[in-house]
C-alpha cells in the first residue's frame, strides 16, 4: 500500500523552501518590489529608445 498522505496545517506558512533568507520578501512588501521591478524596467525601455 501507499504511504499516508497526510496534509494538514503547516507551521513555517512565512517561510519558502530552498530559499536564501537574504532574498525572501515579506507578504506586505510583494506589490511595492513588483512597482519598483516595473519602474527599472520602463527606464530600460526609454534608455534604449533614444539610443536608436
Amino acid at each position: 500500500m501507499g504511504r499516508d498522505n497526510k496534509q494538514g496545517k503547516s507551521h513555517n506558512k512565512g517561510t519558502l523552501p530552498q530559499t536564501p533568507k537574504n532574498q525572501k520578501i515579506a507578504p506586505n512588501k510583494v506589490n511595492e518590489e513588483f512597482s519598483q521591478e516595473l519602474a527599472e524596467l520602463n527606464t530600460l525601455i526609454t534608455k534604449s529608445k533614444r539610443k536608436k
